[in-house]
C-alpha cells in the first residue's frame, strides 16, 4: 500500500457543511418558588404533607433575539415545562394520595452567535433568513439546550396562583411549591462550510452474528455483582463533604 492510501494518512481536504457552535455556556441553576399547577387546580383541603415521586422535563420553549447595541450577541429565553407527580397526605405516616401537575420556570442567557446577511434556500423547501419582507433579512443563529431531569431540593405547601380555566384571572390557592436544581448546556450555532481531511473508506472487520446461546448460558457468563452487596463507606468515595448534624 502506498503512503497516500495508508488508512492513517489523510488523502485530501474536502468541504463539509456543518453546524458550527459559536458560543456556549453551562449552568447549574437553583430554581426557587416553582408553583405546581395541579390537575383540578387545588390541593385536597386537609393535605398538609407533600413529597415528589417524579419531576421530568416535558418541553423547553426557546426564543432567540438580537441584543440591541451589541452586534453579534443574542438573548436566549428558555422556558422549561415540567411534569410533576406528587404524593400528598394529611398525616406524615399515611400513604399519600397521588396527584399530577405541571410547572414552568424561565431563564435567560446571552451568547455570541455572529452575524449573517445571507438568505439560504434548499430543494427540501427549507429556507433561512427569508422573512417575505422586501430588504428585510433576519438570519438568526440556532439555539439548542441540553438538560437533564431536575433534582428536587424542596417540596412544600404554600400559597400560589392558579388559572383553573381559560380566560379566568389567576387566583391565590394552596399550592405545591418546589425548589429545583437544574443542569443545562446552551449553544448557539450556524451552518458553515469547512475543510476537513478525508481518509480512505474502510469496511468493518467485525462479523455480524446472532447469539444462539440459551438464556442460562448467557447468564452463566455474567460476573457476580459483588459491589451491589457491599455498600461503600463515605471515606471510600473520596467525598468528605457529607452532611451531618451539629450537636451544638
Amino acid at each position: 500500500m502506498s503512503e497516500s492510501l495508508h488508512p492513517d494518512c489523510p488523502q485530501e481536504a474536502v468541504p463539509v457543511k456543518v453546524n458550527r457552535v459559536f458560543d456556549s455556556c453551562s449552568d447549574k441553576d437553583c430554581l426557587t418558588g416553582v408553583v405546581v399547577r395541579l390537575e383540578g387546580c387545588e390541593l385536597p383541603p386537609h393535605s398538609t404533607f407533600v413529597k415528589t415521586k417524579c419531576v421530568s422535563i416535558r418541553d423547553v420553549c426557546i426564543s432567540v433575539e438580537p441584543v440591541p447595541f451589541n452586534r453579534g450577541f443574542y438573548s436566549i429565553d428558555l422556558t422549561y415545562t415540567f411534569d410533576v407527580d406528587l404524593l400528598v397526605s394529611e398525616h406524615a405516616c399515611e400513604p399519600g394520595m397521588p396527584l399530577h401537575g405541571t410547572a414552568t420556570a424561565a431563564k435567560t442567557c446571552i451568547l455570541y452567535g455572529s452575524e449573517s446577511a445571507t438568505k439560504t434556500f434548499s430543494s427540501s423547501g427549507a429556507c433561512t433568513g427569508h422573512t417575505n419582507h422586501c430588504c428585510n433579512i433576519v438570519n438568526l443563529p440556532v439555539a439548542s439546550v441540553q438538560v437533564v431531569d431536575p433534582v428536587v431540593l424542596e417540596a412544600k405547601i404554600g400559597r400560589g396562583h392558579c388559572k383553573c380555566a381559560a380566560g379566568e384571572a389567576e387566583m391565590p390557592h394552596r399550592s405545591v411549591i418546589l425548589t429545583l436544581g437544574l443542569f443545562s448546556i446552551v449553544e448557539l450555532s450556524r451552518p458553515v462550510t469547512v475543510l476537513v481531511p478525508t481518509y480512505p473508506y474502510t469496511v468493518p472487520t467485525k462479523a455480524c452474528c446472532a447469539n444462539s446461546d440459551s438464556p442460562c448460558q448467557v447468564f452463566s457468563r455474567l460476573q457476580f455483582p459483588a459491589e451491589e452487596f457491599s455498600p461503600t463507606p463515605l471515606e471510600a468515595t473520596g467525598n468528605q463533604e457529607g452532611c451531618g448534624c451539629d450537636g451544638s
